[in-house]
């Protein structure tokens, strides 16, 4: 049952991830913990780096089938963001378990907040890669994978308006572009984990494979459902305040 329960978050995240770059992934840490039963905080986010990165690289392939990846902006934002994903995952795993889980439902509430935002129309011109837009583009990386890294985050709702702020990248662009950040982020940060013995590897198997197919199925929505993808963004931020909620109660009642 507890694999069945993994294979069945992994297919929500992974459905996320390909609907609408992100979103999914945040949830990965508390699913594992709630749901599948990983008992130990620093496990979990171990756990779901390694799963949200395999899941989100098998996103990237079916946008890049699709025409929807920016290779230059893409491969640079990815580089520059492992080496602050590295940096973070080390942070992350010398804070205690409780008050990561904590500052994870906080970074949640935020999230959520930047979900309900109207997107900015910056992106929506032709996509550039420049002396500046490269600058932009790095600094964005550093940071964002440096979170990624710390919170055990795919950090697509981070990256997608990077990549749109720092390069131009039209909003599907952007989304099929991210996902190799999110991966590589993920795999940096579960290699990291890795090294301390910090990953259930059966429940990372099952929800890796639950992902791969729940990902197909968003690709495809993202395809069809357009605009509609913002008012999905938006339901979605009432979940993650819910759950958030639920973390910090929790996180609360344990001391």
């Amino acid at each position: 049952m507890e694999l069945l329960r993994s294979a069945l978050c992994g297919s929500f995240v992974g459905f996320s991830l390909g609907l609408i770059g992100g979103g999914g992934s945040i949830l990965a840490v508390p699913l594992l913990i709630y749901v599948v039963g990983v008992r130990d905080p620093h496990v979990a986010i171990g756990t779901s780096a390694l799963a949200v990165g395999a899941n989100a690289l098998g996103n990237f392939l079916g946008h890049w089938r699709r025409g929807n990846v920016y290779w230059r902006q893409a491969a640079l934002f990815a580089s520059i963001g492992v080496l602050g994903a590295l940096l973070g995952s080390t942070l992350g795993k010398l804070v205690d378990g409780r008050r990561l889980l904590l500052l994870f439902a906080l970074v949640m509430v935020a999230v959520g907040i930047a979900m309900l935002r109207p997107r900015s129309r910056r992106g929506d011109g032709a996509a550039r890669f420049d002396r500046s837009a490269a600058a932009r583009l790095a600094g964005l990386g550093a940071l964002t994978g440096t979170a990624s890294g710390f919170f055990g985050i795919g950090g697509g709702f981070l990256i997608v308006p990077a990549l749109m702020f720092g390069g131009d990248l039209p909003i599907l662009g952007a989304i099929g572009s991210s996902l190799l950040s999110v991966g590589a982020f993920g795999l940096a940060t579960a290699a990291n984990y890795a090294w301390s013995g910090m990953i259930a590897w059966p429940a990372a198997a099952t929800f890796i494979g639950g992902g791969l197919v729940g990902g197909f199925a968003g690709i495809a929505a993202a395809t069809r459902l357009g605009t509609r993808r913002d008012l999905l963004a938006r339901l979605f931020a009432v979940v993650l305040f819910a759950v958030a909620g639920y973390m910090i109660v929790r996180t609360a009642g344990s001391r």
